[in-house]
């Protein structure tokens, strides 16, 4: 790519030049809250300032052009702050939040069909009124509700509308160390509250509250839900066929899932803009061959976009399938209409129109990871692909292939590497396999849904679907299963991440326009880099520290010492590889622990007492009794499990520690108590399921 090349990337693509800037204002609004009066004021003070500079004479005008362009950005940025803080549910007077702490009835719909779980159904509802000293308040929002599991919350429907006798709770996180951040995501989603529901809470109201369109992709996803299992089973390979081709993961296996994610090809079960790509290519091929469509590009293009969107309509209209349908539209679009468009111009501009919609979809990970392959396809698969050129065609083709992996993985590494801490080794041969079996499998199922109302022929066509998707599920874990294949445990910051982005940017740069100054940036960033991890490791081998976990209903503490670890807990907690993955895990892949724990050197214990280092502890559970000894034992910490039958100030005579922690293995209204004993004693207290986890550094 040539210096014009990229004078014409920035010249033709001015939805680039708009999206910086609004990308810029929405990140600032999420981090410092700029109240929505001073947004608005500054954007009169400057559109006021574009407007006087417009009628200043032309050379002064030319003079400080610079300036009128940063005063557009600056205009810009307040908008992106503006949709932020508008789109922010939380900021409408109409909100139902404005009214939990004063009614706990609300008239809410169900808006979506019912998850089963293992111990409820759950769904998101979305409220209509608040009833408050019997009137009625109009409200909007969404929560999270779950319903316990009975006759009656099993016949519920989308649309369903319900009575809702309690009061919602916040959503919180578990506050584990490098645990995943729920309520951050919720809060993306808009959702804060969530409810648990028994029989006897909520009450079914006469009437439906429907949404034509959204009834409409429901009803379609159940009919293509059952026509899936009807003809392919209820197994992984129909699991896996839903999953391929409307994005339904709610029966998917974990471990199958597992499999995919470590061979390196999980986004062929998420539908993106590889199932998009896919059917657009079919789409292409189909139009250009019929005599209608054949010599007429545009009418081409307006039947392939038609195809496209039922497709995203057949696929249940998922956020992600949404996305990618907009970016190639607007691809298609500007390539259809404009032979000299900027491919980055369209791709900016769906970005742009997305985020006008949604701003919170910038933290997103699929419109992240989705954004950024295409990026790195449109840069870089054309000058990987000029590396080797094959004449066997086949060759060329496989090639070319593993070019578009390969461009789309290198740009999507680091944000793989933040989020998901692993990166397959053997993803370019693992797609080579993958994406065609997974091309044909996605066709096919089309094939058999259009073919389902002659029973027969897609009894025995679906036969051939099912060979294909179990041939591609036997690959995959075949992969999966082969030595050191994945390479796993690694763990990167936000402001890593930032650095080999910079890396990964300043290097193509330097290779792709010959420029050496690029090249020592990179070798700076580089250095950085490796700086920055080297001081991580560091202090990680310093560290000393005590974990009180924040698991429902089970008690886990974890004494930490450089890498070694010593885990005292529940045997639920340790026997259930899901609980175990989701709490224990992340704690020590982020601080870099052994694998197993060892007995710690400096760690003593006898029956109840634990001393670490300088700090004592005293963990009482359910099986301690009262020792009427005369003497104070000192202690740092009491821990209380398991709700045990006992009162602080009994504790308080027996020990001198103004420090308790109340942990998640007791039931709140117990904890509730504590608490009051605690205050009236003036002793400090640490509640784990209201504050979350509790992290000792010594």
């Amino acid at each position: 790519m040539s210096n014009i090349a990229h004078i014409f990337i920035w010249k033709k693509a001015p939805f680039l030049r708009l999206l910086i800037p609004v990308i810029a204002g929405i990140v600032l609004q999420f981090l410092i809250h700029i109240p929505v009066s001073v947004i608005i004021s500054f954007a009169i003070s400057l559109f006021v300032i574009l407007v006087v500079f417009s009628f200043l004479s032309q050379s002064i005008q030319f003079r400080f052009k610079p300036l009128q362009g940063i005063l557009i950005s600056l205009l810009l940025l307040l908008f992106g702050a503006y949709l932020n803080w508008h789109k922010d549910i939380r900021n409408n007077p109409e909100w139902y939040g404005h009214f939990t702490d004063s009614t706990k009835v609300f008239v809410a719909t169900v808006a979506e069909p019912l998850q089963q779980t293992a111990k409820s159904f759950k769904a998101i509802a979305s409220v209509e009124r608040v009833i408050i000293n019997k009137s009625e308040q109009k409200c909007e929002g969404k929560f999270l509700i779950y319903f316990s599991k009975g006759s009656k919350s099993q016949n519920l429907k989308y649309g369903d509308r319900i009575l809702v006798n309690k009061v919602l709770s916040p959503i919180l996180n578990s506050g584990n160390p490098a645990s995943f951040d729920y309520r951050q995501y919720c809060t993306f989603r808009q959702l804060y509250h969530q409810v648990y529901l028994r029989e006897n809470e909520w009450i079914l109201v006469p009437g439906k509250n429907k949404n034509l369109l959204e009834s409409f992709i429901f009803s379609l996803r159940e009919k293509i839900v059952f026509l899936l299992e009807k003809y392919l089973g209820n197994n992984d390979v129909s699991s896996i066929a839903k999953a391929l081709l409307i994005g339904y993961k709610v029966d998917l296996d974990k471990d199958l899932l597992q499999a995919y994610s470590d061979a390196g090809v999980v986004h062929i079960i998420a539908i993106s803009g590889l199932h998009i790509g896919i059917i657009y290519a079919i789409l292409l091929w189909i139009f250009s061959t019929l005599p209608v469509t054949k010599k007429s590009k545009r009418l081409r293009l307006f039947f392939i976009l038609i195809a496209l969107w039922f497709f995203v309509l057949l696929t249940g209209a998922s956020s992600s399938a949404v996305r990618a349908a907009i970016m190639f539209s607007f691809i298609i679009v500007g390539n259809g209409f404009n032979k000299k468009g900027s491919v980055y111009n369209s791709i900016a501009a769906s970005a742009f129109l997305l985020l006008c919609f949604n701003p919170f979809l910038l933290w997103d990970v699929g419109f992240e990871l989705s954004y950024l392959a295409v990026t790195g396809i449109v840069i870089a698969q054309k000058p990987i692909s000029n590396c080797f050129y094959f004449e066997n065609k086949l060759l060329q083709k496989t090639w070319q292939l593993c070019a578009v992996s390969l461009s789309a993985q290198v740009f999507t590494l680091p944000l793989c590497l933040y989020y998901f801490h692993q990166l397959p080794l053997l993803f370019l041969l693992s797609n080579i396999i993958a994406i065609p079996l997974a091309t044909i499998a996605l066709c096919g199922c089309l094939i058999l849904l259009s073919i389902s109302f002659l029973p027969p022929v897609a009894f025995y066509f679906g036969k051939m679907v099912y060979a294909t998707i179990w041939l591609l599920n036997h690959f995959i874990v075949k992969f999966d299963s082969i030595p050191y294949s994945l390479w796993s445990g690694i763990s990167i910051s936000e402001f890593e991440t930032f650095l080999l982005y910079l890396i990964i940017t300043t290097v193509a740069f330097s290779f792709m326009q010959k420029n050496k100054t690029a090249f020592k940036f990179a070798a700076a960033s580089m250095l950085c880099f490796v700086s920055v991890k080297t001081f991580k490791e560091w202090t990680l081998y310093q560290q000393k520290k005590i974990i009180v976990y924040n698991i429902a209903k089970h008690k886990a503490v974890e004494f930490i010492d450089r890498n070694n670890f010593f885990f005292t807990a529940d045997s639920e907690v340790v026997n259930d590889k899901l609980l175990y993955n989701y709490n224990i895990k992340p704690v020590q892949l982020v601080f870099r622990l052994n694998k197993v724990p060892v007995k710690l050197n400096h760690l003593y214990s006898k029956n109840q007492f634990y001393q670490f280092y300088d700090s004592r502890i005293l963990m009482i559970d359910s099986s301690f009794t009262k020792d009427n000894s005369d003497k104070k034992i000192k202690l740092d910490y009491v821990l209380i499990s398991k709700n045990p039958k006992i009162k602080i100030a009994d504790i308080a005579d027996n020990f001198d520690c103004d420090h308790y922690i109340f942990d998640a293995s007791n039931p709140q209204w117990k904890i509730d108590q504590w608490k009051k004993e605690c205050e009236e004693l003036h002793l400090h207290f640490h509640s784990v399921p209201e504050q979350g986890a509790l992290v000792i550094n010594l």
